[in-house]
């Protein structure tokens, strides 16, 4: 029985559509593990997943390129993903065009600020130019920031991690920081959100409030916009 079991999992592991369904269903799981505890910031389901899935890797001894080699599908469909952003943006665009100066001003703050913080920290704490180029677009979404690092000289996987990170970090902490804040402009809200974690900070406000996520998909985008400009004038 055993040797049956082990020449199942021998096979299903060389194929592709293994590790696209765990993926799916990993993630499906955990959104269900959110609601079901309503929705706290810890209970990210990005976060939980990643977990889950990670740790099946993990147990199982399965090489990152096999995985990938499953889940790529899913890493395809992040760019058609965010394209489709722009939907809610055309529904809320006479909203967008009344706070087009204040949004232009959070965005040069949180840009310069969200790249520069990560260079001087890096460097401040004897960080070499790979790992300062690496860290520096940490706060847009994973492609571009992929793509800078690697004109940069940095490391393209480090950066994919420190994406993620941030993204996760971003998502969990955005909602309690804004209450303590007393920020409740929804508007303001989810640019932040988008502006500092990206995609998943994205996904995190359009959960929170439809308006707050249509914001954080501008900022993330204009975000990852402006980061390739400034990241190499800054280092």
């Amino acid at each position: 029985m055993n040797n049956e079991v082990f020449a199942l999992w021998v096979y299903l592991a060389r194929t592709p559509l293994l590790w696209l369904t765990v993926t799916i269903l990993a993630y499906c799981l955990c959104v269900r593990i959110a609601d079901a505890l309503r929705r706290p910031p810890l209970a990210n389901p990005v976060l939980m997943s990643v977990c889950l899935v990670g740790l099946l890797v993990r147990v199982t001894g399965t090489p990152y390129a096999t995985y990938f080699n499953g889940a790529q599908f899913i890493h395809f469909l992040l760019g058609p993903a965010t394209v489709a952003l722009a939907i809610p943006l055309y529904q809320n665009r006479r909203l967008v065009l009344r706070a087009i100066l204040p949004m232009a001003c959070a965005l040069l703050a949180g840009s310069v600020t969200a790249a520069l913080s990560a260079i001087l920290v890096a460097r401040a704490l004897g960080a070499s130019p790979v790992i300062v180029a690496s860290i520096a677009p940490k706060s847009v979404t994973a492609a571009v920031a992929m793509g800078i690092s690697g004109r940069l000289g940095g490391d393209v996987a480090l950066t994919a991690v420190l994406v993620i990170l941030t993204g996760i970090l971003g998502a969990i902490i955005v909602t309690p920081l804004m209450d303590l804040l007393r920020i409740r402009d929804k508007r303001a809200r989810g640019f932040a959100a988008g502006l500092a974690a990206h995609g998943i900070g994205t996904a995190r406000a359009f959960q929170v409030d439809p308006l707050a996520g249509t914001f954080a998909g501008i900022a993330m985008g204009l975000n990852a916009l402006l980061t390739a400009v400034l990241v190499p004038l800054l280092l």
